[in-house]
C-alpha cells in the first residue's frame, strides 16, 4: 500500500514560519531560517543543529551562543565568518531586547530591577566585569562606566579610580554592580572589604554608595536590600 505524506511533512523553516509562525518552528528551525543556506552535503538545519550542539562547558543550545567565539563558531564545516557574525547578532539582540523590557520598571533604589536590567548583560560575561553607576539627586542615570575586567576569578577595583569617575560626573550617588562568571552571586571576603572601603571613601566626599550588586545565572546579591552594606543577602 502506497504511504501518502502530508505535503507540509518536508516543509522547509522559511516556509514553515510563513505558514504556521514562528512558535511552529524549534531552535534549530529559527536558526536555520538566520544561517538561509547550508552547504551541498549539509543543509542549513542540519548546519543550525550543529550549532546548537556546540559546548562552551557551561551551558548548551541558544545560550551557548553568548559564549562562543567567532573562531568556534567557523570551527564547524560551512560557517564562515558571515554567518559567524549573523549567529553572534542573535545573541546580542536578545540581550538588548532583554534590557529594552526591563528599562521601563528600572528603578535604581530597587535593587531587583536594577539586577533584571543588566541580567543579560553580564551573566554570560567569562571574566568578572566591574560596572560603576554614576546618579544624580534624583537617582537618574548619568553615566554607565566600566571600571575594570577580571581575570575570570577576580576583580580589580580601587575606591580611587571609583570616586575620580564620580566626581567628574557630578554624581550624588553611586552603584557598582559586577558579576560572578561562576553564576554564584554570592559574596566573597574580598568582595565585603572592598565595598566597605569604597562606601567609606564615599562618606568622606558626601557621594553616598547606594548599593553593590553581584550579578549570578538568573539571580543576585544586593548588599544594600536589607539597608546593610557590610553582608549581601542572596536572591537565588
Amino acid at each position: 500500500m502506497k504511504t501518502t505524506q502530508n505535503r507540509h511533512d518536508s516543509e522547509m523553516p522559511y516556509e514553515k514560519f510563513i505558514r504556521q509562525g514562528g512558535g511552529a518552528l524549534s531552535e534549530a528551525e529559527l536558526l536555520a531560517v538566520i544561517l538561509r543556506t547550508g552547504t551541498v552535503n549539509c543543509p542549513a538545519l542540519a548546519l543550525a543543529e550543529q550549532v546548537l550542539s556546540l559546548s562552551n562547558g557551561k551551558e548548551r543550545g541558544l545560550n551557548a551562543i553568548h559564549h562562543l567565539s567567532l573562531q568556534e563558531l567557523k570551527s564547524i564545516p560551512g560557517i564562515g565568518e558571515v554567518k559567524a557574525v549573523k549567529i553572534k547578532c542573535i545573541a546580542e539582540l536578545a540581550t538588548r531586547m532583554a534590557q529594552q523590557k526591563a528599562k521601563s520598571s528600572l528603578r535604581f533604589d530597587r535593587p531587583e530591577t536594577v539586577a533584571a536590567y543588566f541580567m543579560e548583560e553580564l551573566r554570560h560575561e567569562e571574566k568578572e566585569n566591574v560596572l560603576l553607576i554614576s546618579l544624580d539627586n534624583k537617582l537618574q542615570l548619568i553615566e554607565k562606566y566600566l571600571l575594570s575586567v577580571g581575570t575570570g576569578n577576580a576583580s580589580i577595583l580601587s575606591p580611587r579610580e571609583v570616586y575620580l569617575r564620580a566626581l567628574k560626573n557630578q554624581a550624588a550617588s553611586i552603584m557598582i554592580l559586577h558579576n560572578h562568571p561562576s553564576g554564584d552571586p554570592v559574596p566573597s571576603k574580598e568582595d565585603i572589604m572592598i565595598t566597605n572601603k569604597i562606601k567609606e571613601a564615599g562618606e568622606l566626599i558626601e557621594i553616598h554608595l547606594l548599593d553593590h550588586i553581584i550579578i549570578g545565572d538568573r539571580c543576585f546579591v544586593s548588599f544594600a536590600q536589607e539597608g546593610l552594606l557590610q553582608k549581601g543577602v542572596s536572591t537565588c
